[in-house]
């Protein structure tokens, strides 16, 4: 998206500041979750997917970020304030990223997954409860 300046010239999509994204309707902005070593584990598995089920994954995750508080089918209620974005990727399998809204209204992407069973296994909820906590942590 462009935006247009008052002398009627362009700024490209990198230059803008925070207050553009804010009259673009932008709720819950999207921001990875680090680690202490400095990694991000959404954005790892995200490349490690083909740029078809990134794009899908992303189009999900900006309709959470313009749209928050959204419900289902793109987005439902886990526990203890995660929640998880749903997207149907190639070959019909389901694509999770669990996120949470920390205290500076931004969308937090804790982990990422392809969901293999009908329930959302105990082990990717503790991971996004792990991340969860250490980042609320470094809030401190």
């Amino acid at each position: 998206m462009v935006q247009y300046l008052n002398d009627g010239k362009t700024e490209p999509p990198a230059k803008r500041n925070a207050d553009s994204v804010e009259k673009e309707g932008k709720r819950v902005p999207a921001i990875f979750f680090r680690t202490d070593a400095g990694g991000e584990p959404v954005r790892e598995w995200l490349r490690s997917l083909s740029t078809h089920d990134r794009k899908r994954i992303g189009e999900d995750i900006k309709s959470v970020e313009y749209g928050w508080p959204i419900g289902m089918p793109v987005c439902r209620p886990l526990a203890n304030g995660i929640y998880e974005v749903r997207t149907i990727v190639t070959q019909g399998r389901i694509a999770r990223v669990l996120f949470y809204v920390d205290k500076k209204s931004r969308m937090v992407l804790l982990h990422g997954f392809i969901k293999k069973t009908q329930k959302t296994a105990h082990d990717d909820l503790a991971l996004a409860r792990s991340n969860k906590s250490k980042h609320q942590r470094g809030l401190e």
